[in-house]
Order: C-alpha cells, then structure tokens, then sequence
C-alpha cells in the first residue's frame, strides 16, 4: 500500500478555523463528562466519614495501574429525565473497558455519590449495552455495586428493559463470561438479584445490605421487625444463606479480593503475530482542522485515513467507479482494516461499491472500520430511474449480514438512511464513537424544516388560505428542534454511541478496539446449559 500524499495545509485560515471549531466542541464535551465526578467530590466527606471509597477512586484501585481503560457511555442520560443539571451524566454509572489483574475486562462501577446511583432509563440502556458488549467480545464482568436501584419515578420505562439485564447475567453465566460483583452497599428487591446471578460475590462486613425486602417494607407487609444487619448483612450472607461467597473488611479489601478472583480465570491466549507497524506520516493534531466548521463544505476522507493508518498507507478500492463513497484497506497498529468513507450522498455506484468491498473483507474476515459523513443517500429523479432503491439495499443487506467486527466512528453528520448504510447504532456494530462535531438524525435541520412547511403549504392551499406567518414559524421551529436534539452530546445522551471521543484519539481508541474484537476469537470459553448456581 501506497501512503497518502496529503494536500493538507494546517498553516491556512480555513484549516485554523476549522482547528478552534473542533477545540471549543472538545472542551463542551469534556465539560458536560466533568459533571458527575464534580458532584460527586462535593459530597466526598460525608462518605469518607463512614469510610466508603467515592466511585472513581473503587475503578482506580480495581483497575491494572498504567493500563488503558476505555470508558463507555460516559454521557448516558446528560440533562434527560430529571437531570437537570448535568450531573446524571453515566445514568448512575462509570462503566468500560480495562484490565483487572492482566485480565481485559468489562467494568461496571456504580456512581451512588450521584442520586444514589439510580437508574434512569437511558442508565438501563447503558447496562444493556454493556453486557452486550461483554458478550460479543467474551469478557469478564466486574461489577463494584452500590445503588440506590431504579429511579421510580421512570420504572414504568426501566422495569421490561430490566427484566433483559437478568436474562443475559444467566446467559452470560451459561456462555462461560465470568461475573464478579463486590456489593459495598445496599442491594434491594430487584437489585439484589445483580449480585444473585452473579458467579463469584464479594460482600463487605458491616457495610453490605442485600435482601428481597428490607427493613421497611418487610414490617409493611408482614409485621415481622428485623434490623439490616441480621435481615441481609454480609456476615449472615457469607455464613447463613450462602449468597455470598466471601467477605471482606472494607471497600478496598473487597476490591482486592475481586482482582484476586479475576487473576483466576484462564487468561486470554497470546496473539500468534508478532506485529510491526509505522505511526502515521502526518500527525493526529492535524484531525482537528480537517473537518471544515461549516458542514456544508466537502474534503477528503482519505485525509482522515491518512492520520489514522500505519505509515498514512492505503489501498483504494474501484476510485474511478464512484467518487464519493471512499472504500479502502488500511492497517491500524499491523492489523488491517477495510475502511469506508463518505465525501458525499450514497450514489448508486457508491452503494454497489461499498456492497462489494463489504463482501470481500466478510470472505477473509477483515473487520470493517465506518467514517460516517453523509447526508444520506442520493435523491432524484435520475437516481430513482438507476435503482437507488434496490443498490441501496444491497449495501444495507451486506452491513447487516457482514460477520466480521464493524466499528463506526461518526465524524460528521450521520443522516437518514445513510447512518443505516454506514452501521449506526441500529445495526450493532461492534464499537461506535462520535466526535464532537457529530450530529446524528432522520435529516438536517434545515431540510426538515423546509418539508414541513411544503407540506404545510399544500395543505393550506387546498383550504384555500396560506398563511405565511404561521409557516415561517412552523418552519423555524422545526428546524430549531431538530437542530437541538441532533448534535453530539444529545445523541450520546440518548446512548446511540458508546461516548464522544477527541479527534486526536481517534487511532489509538481504534488500535484498542481492535485487539479487543481480536482477543475475543483468542478467549477460551467453556459453556453449559444454565449457568453457575449458588447452592
């Protein structure tokens, strides 16, 4: 493969306009994600007085020290529901991707500094994905619980949805994907069957609480009176009913005895390739002033590819055929990579290409890396008489039907029937992550707003009055609205990605994704009809 000759000039003042842009979208991100972590700190003393670890510091002495962690889904439910404020951001969780004693795993760490670390839906939804992605990459569960349970406000959307997260513990049980849960505090009714169908329990002395009905409820329901402590404390877990399987001193002596379980299980086995790769020629600060400000103006994808593929090289698939759906074979740290790219609408030739290329890396298991920036598929006239309709089909049968790892990263807009075409989160790909400047929706705003009103209009002549006014304003309203819930930080609120990620990060987020979908053809499992039971 031939590297990418760049026509790139960051001194411009298009490129430097472009590079601001990109930094003020990054710092609105980081902010929002501060949130949470800042409202947790407020409340610090008065959990450090009863001798709690805050959440962040639990995931920091879990966590392998220097190794990566990918956290996931760290705005699920930013200012939706009852947050009002921001700091529900996570949906009353910090979850990702670490190692736990050499061990890769899925961590969940629930934030109960924050509203107690309830749920609101979309942290339900953040659950379900996490323990879909520990099923499809065969990773350990590490979950550090403490939570205040479903928000009852919202459980009329969280209780079915609910009932999915007990399923796939079974399931994952009967997979061979191991789930280790150190409770540190209180586990109720629904909650405590996390840690019940749970394969290794760590409960804390004089701190953990877990029972069907506590103390309250049980005294509502049948007169009976019993404290915490001998109605579900970890002492009478741990010796009595057995639900727990060790008991620790302190948040911290179970968090080490959660990474002593993990360094039980049978390590993942070494990759057979002793891989070598070139850094990019470019440097990744230059993904900050690619994409242009304006989402209006074009550029080149294979700029982005260039910052992102070892020693900027690519092998560009049918060039000639369509222009502006990019198919390409790059390598991302050694592995390689069949990448595809948007500089423009999905046209009929780009959607045959793209169907193609798919194919061919789902024949020698080439995983698929998506650069969403598209408005869509192409329309018109002349496009309708070429079969936009069944091409497009075919490129969506072949992104459905592909078996190979897909991760999506949207870069731009991400519209219509083409954030289908391009795996949005609709079609599970493996992975997919947002830059700042993302935006994701059925159309663009202004496009929208100019249907409505067309079709606004043509109602209104056929009552024989127009009104201008009311239009404008149905127009401008429509577009505001849309506008307001398609930028970056809604959708990621809304969990249509796995987090918003800064440019620059974007190869090695990429080079860990993929050793993680690697890995996960590597990791023995051994499998049974019903999952461990806890006898």
């Amino acid at each position: 493969m031939q590297p990418f000759d760049s026509s790139v000039d960051p001194g411009s003042e298009d490129f430097i306009r472009n590079r601001e842009a990109m930094l003020a979208a990054v710092e609105q991100f980081r902010t929002a994600e501060r949130q949470p972590q800042l409202a947790a700190e407020a409340r610090a003393q008065r959990y450090r007085e009863r001798g709690w670890l805050l959440p962040r510091e639990r995931l920091n002495r879990l966590l392998d020290p220097g190794a990566p962690f990918v956290e996931l889904c760290p705005l699920a439910g930013y200012k939706l529901y009852d947050d009002s404020d921001g700091s529900g951001a996570g949906g009353g969780a910090i979850c990702g991707i670490g190692f736990v004693s050499g061990r890769r795993c899925v961590i969940r760490v629930d934030n109960f500094a924050v509203k107690g670390g309830t749920i609101s839906p979309a942290g339900m939804d953040k659950a379900l994905r996490m323990q879909q992605v520990a099923m499809e990459n065969r990773l350990p569960v590490v979950t550090l619980a403490q939570s205040g349970g479903a928000n009852l406000v919202y459980a009329t959307e969280t209780f079915a949805p609910g009932g999915r997260g007990f399923a796939n513990q079974a399931r994952m049980s009967a997979m061979g994907i191991p789930q280790v849960t150190v409770v540190h505090g209180g586990a109720t009714a629904g909650g405590a069957y996390q840690p019940g169908l749970s394969d290794y329990v760590v409960m804390i002395r004089g701190q953990t609480g877990m029972y069907l009905a506590g103390p309250p409820l049980l005294k509502a329901a049948t007169g009976e009176i019993a404290d915490e402590e001998s109605l579900g404390g970890a002492e009478m877990h741990c010796r009595e009913a057995g639900s727990g399987d060790y008991l620790a001193e302190d948040d911290a002596d179970g968090i080490r005895l959660a990474r002593e379980i993990v360094a039980t299980l049978p390590m993942t086995e070494p990759s057979s390739q002793d891989l070598d790769w070139q850094e990019p020629l470019y440097p990744a600060e230059e993904l900050l002033g690619i994409v242009p400000a304006d989402s209006r103006k074009p550029y080149d994808v294979r700029e982005l590819l260039a910052r992102i593929a070892d020693a900027s090289a690519l092998l560009d698939f049918k060039p000639e055929f369509d222009t502006q759906t990019v198919c390409a074979h790059i390598r991302i740290e050694g592995k390689t990579v069949g990448a595809i790219g948007n500089n423009g609408p999905i046209t009929p030739a780009g959607a045959n290409k793209a169907a193609q290329f798919i194919q061919l890396c789902d024949q020698s298991a080439t995983p698929l890396l998506f650069l969403h920036n598209t408005t869509g598929f192409m329309v018109g006239t002349a496009v309708e008489h070429q079969g936009i309709i069944k091409h497009g089909s075919k490129m969506i049968q072949a992104v459905a039907n592909a078996r190979m790892p897909k991760i999506s990263i949207v870069v731009g807009g991400s519209y219509g029937a083409g954030n289908y075409a391009m795996c949005g989160r609709g079609f599970d790909p493996r992975f997919i992550f947002a830059w700042p400047n993302a935006r994701t929706a059925v159309m663009g705003a202004a496009q929208a707003g100019k249907v409505m009103r067309i079709v606004s209009e043509q109602k209104m002549q056929r009552s024989g009055a127009v009104d201008e006014a009311m239009l404008d304003k149905l127009e401008a309203d429509t577009a505001a609205f849309l506008d307001a819930g398609s930028d970056a930080i809604s959708c990621s609120a809304r969990v249509w990605d796995d987090g918003i990620i800064d440019p620059r990060d974007t190869r090695r987020l990429l080079g860990f994704l993929l050793e993680t979908c690697a890995e996960a053809n590597r990791t023995p499992v051994a499998t049974n009809t019903f999952g461990v039971a806890r006898f």
